[in-house]
């Protein structure tokens, strides 16, 4: 498949995407809304900026004129994968999006189940063996997808294309689950786990970023006959996009564990923070009650 005709498949998914992307963003904003107006001091106005930032730069990374460049580029490709796991990916978890969107949810959708008491952190605490369950997600996409047979496929491939984008997305909502649900909790125990956590992470990224920048060949034969971006040969492009992963990354991983790191060390305050979670859960319960769920 020529060059072109990659471009244009690639850009032939971009209005699905679009709408599936649109369609949550609009069910968020109705239901921060209705919250926002019922109960002021429920949900903070960040919250949603948050969450729609993520959508948009998900939308950027793969419905955007810029997805039809990474088969010009391995820079451009891998910016794309660090939107989508270092950056969209945490900021739509911290749109705390369960809350919003099923209260934003006609009322036939809303059951009796109570998935808005905060299933992620009970999730968490009670099963940590599941901290490895969301590190290895974040390991195996960003391993699994870098293999040059998988690598390739994608490349040539604007449906698997497309499958690798959703990966690297919710691998990365995987990933960062831990820390953005837990720290900010009332999981502390929880908190030199996640630095150690963080700092493993780093590990894997480190050494395919230093396989691409010092490897002498090119590792990925499709971008040998592309037209190069940035006046750089394909080697130096290779290069260029593993420098970028490891200064990403590095940021990414590093900076958070550290900020955790001094929280640690920081004496602890009041035991107030039990009393504001009781008081935001019977909120939330309110105001489902106010959307006709049933609330055990």
């Amino acid at each position: 498949m020529s060059e072109p005709q990659l471009h244009m498949h690639s850009w032939s998914l971009s209005p699905v995407i679009t709408f599936v992307l649109v369609i949550p963003a609009l069910f968020y904003f109705r239901g921060w809304f209705c919250l926002r107006k019922a109960l002021p001091n429920l949900i903070a106005g960040w919250r949603l900026a948050a969450f729609l930032s993520g959508l948009f730069l998900a939308w950027i990374a793969v419905a955007s004129p810029l997805a039809t460049l990474d088969h010009q580029s391995l820079t451009i490709h891998m910016i794309k994968h660090l939107l989508l796991m270092t950056v969209a990916a945490p900021l739509v978890l911290a749109g705390a999006p369960e809350f919003p969107i099923m209260c934003g949810l006609p009322k036939l959708f809303i059951t009796g189940d109570c998935v808005l008491r905060n299933w992620r952190v009970r999730w968490l605490e009670h099963r940590p063996a599941h901290f490895a369950l969301c590190w290895l997600a974040g390991t195996v996409a960003v391993i699994g997808w870098h293999l040059p047979v998988t690598f390739q496929l994608a490349v040539r491939s604007h449906w698997v294309h497309g499958a690798e984008g959703a990966c690297f997305f919710f691998a990365g909502m995987l990933f960062w689950l831990p820390i953005v649900q837990l720290v900010p909790s009332r999981a502390r125990s929880h908190q030199w786990s996640m630095a150690l956590y963080l700092f493993l992470a780093t590990l894997p990224c480190d050494i395919l970023s230093a396989f691409l920048v010092f490897c002498d060949r090119l590792v990925y034969a499709d971008y040998q006959s592309t037209t190069q971006l940035f006046s750089l040969s394909p080697l130096q492009d290779q290069a260029c996009a593993g420098a970028l992963m490891w200064v990403w990354t590095t940021f990414a991983y590093v900076t958070p564990a550290v900020v955790i790191t001094m929280q640690i060390l920081t004496p602890p305050k009041r035991d107030s923070d039990a009393l504001v979670q009781g008081a935001s859960d019977r909120l939330v319960e309110r105001s489902l009650k106010g959307f006709g769920a049933e609330v055990p």
